[in-house]
């Protein structure tokens, strides 16, 4: 395997995982959930997933960079020289970053102190900022899928 492939593959797996889990969550699951559980058993089940699945976005948000640089150096011989596409989905990546980050520093953490107290009003209305940022996200990440799968294979 060469080192592009290598790079590429770890690329296209951290991506597939954090888009897709923001798709299976907002498009599977949360219907799913709203059918089957009941208000508070619903928030206790979103304070598991997050907490399971924000390992994985971290894991993705690390491996993403450092492929993405790798396939910068390897195809492009940097930032400078790579196409504008790339450049965008850099920064889509940035942005992605940063509304994961307010997720899991702010919202997460007052979802769960409002599970915890059994505040389903509160836990409600935070699960509702949640969703917002959570379904920008995904927008955002099927939007930089498609602008990589419009492009030829590099």
């Amino acid at each position: 395997m060469t080192p592009f492939a290598v790079a590429y593959s770890l690329h296209l797996l951290a991506a597939l995982i954090w888009v897709g889990g923001m798709f299976f969550a907002w498009m599977i699951l949360r219907p799913a959930a709203m059918a089957a559980l009941d208000g508070p058993a619903r928030l206790k089940l979103w304070v598991e997933v997050f907490q399971r699945f924000f390992g994985w976005v971290w894991v993705a948000v690390v491996i993403l960079p450092i492929s993405g640089v790798g396939l910068l150096q390897i195809r492009f011989t940097g930032f400078e020289t790579a196409p504008r596409y790339v450049q965008i989905m850099m920064g889509l990546y940035i942005v992605m970053v940063a509304l994961f980050m307010r997720v899991q520093s702010l919202q997460l953490p007052e979802l769960r102190r409002a599970v915890e107290a059994q505040q389903w009003t509160e836990g409600a209305a935070v699960m509702g900022r949640v969703r917002r940022l959570v379904g920008c996200n995904l927008l955002i990440g099927l939007a930089v899928v498609a602008i990589a799968g419009a492009r030829p294979m590099l």
